[in-house]
């Protein structure tokens, strides 16, 4: 580390749990973010302040004014370029060292299979189950932590699945696929602003933790936030052996 980054890195350094080898150790991770929406707009934006050193992101919508409400890595002058490059801009104008490779491509299994596989950490910041499962996928044949968020109304959620752990539960032990669950957009349903932002940042401090090896992480446990509220409700999850992901025998999937 140079003058200048412990200068910036310095409130980080200043933690006895983070310290120079922890910051050290974000400046070397490669995290994937898919998604550069609400959820996505902080956890970007926190991760590349933090000093994550090579950040992935993946969205393949463009910047439109209704983003705007809560998706605060974009900006008004930004509307009609894609998402991903948006965020890169914003990281940017705050850390310039960190290296942002913005994918514009639609997250289909075949580019999630290569992506995941050269990231340290995946953060799910998606909006739809097709894509949250493939990304689930993804990260159980490559065994890379994936931190998962969602956001609608006033309602949020946040957990941890690390298929390094043999008692972490899979994103699709919790919601199997072959649940006919009732597909949520804000663009129908509403969002509340800062829900986003809790959320987002949520994810970003656990990813910061996974990456650091330090505290609790969220592994086996969802988070559910009640923003009318702002009550947390925590619920502990287990594995499922006949999960068909992660399970015994697992199938191929979509």
């Amino acid at each position: 580390m140079n003058d200048e980054q412990l200068l910036r890195y310095s409130r980080h350094i200043l933690l006895d749990e983070l310290g120079i080898e922890g910051q050290a150790k974000l400046l070397a991770a490669h995290v994937l973010i898919v998604g550069a929406g609400g959820l996505g707009s902080p956890v970007a934006l926190y991760l590349g302040s933090a000093g994550v050193g090579r950040i992935t992101i993946v969205d393949h919508d463009r910047v439109d004014a209704t983003n705007l409400q809560r998706q605060i890595a974009h900006t008004l002058a930004r509307i009609g370029e894609f998402k991903a490059d948006s965020v890169r801009q914003s990281i940017a104008a705050i850390n310039p060292d960190v290296t942002v490779i913005p994918v514009t491509e639609r997250a289909d299994a075949a580019l999630l299979d290569k992506l995941v596989g050269e990231a340290d950490l995946v953060l799910d910041c998606t909006d739809n189950f097709a894509t949250r499962h493939a990304i689930n996928r993804a990260c159980v044949k490559h065994r890379k932590p994936l931190v998962s968020g969602a956001a609608i109304r006033f309602d949020g959620q946040v957990a941890v699945y690390d298929p390094r752990s043999a008692q972490s539960p899979c994103y699709a032990c919790v919601f199997p696929e072959s649940d006919q669950l009732e597909e949520t957009r804000c663009a129908t349903m509403g969002v509340f602003a800062p829900l986003v932002g809790i959320v987002g940042s949520t994810q970003a401090a656990e990813a910061l933790k996974l990456l650091c090896g330090i505290g609790q992480t969220l592994t086996g446990r969802l988070m559910m936030l009640d923003g009318r509220g702002m009550e947390w409700t925590e619920m502990q999850l287990a594995r499922d052996t006949a999960c068909a992901v992660c399970g015994a025998h697992p199938s191929t999937g979509p």
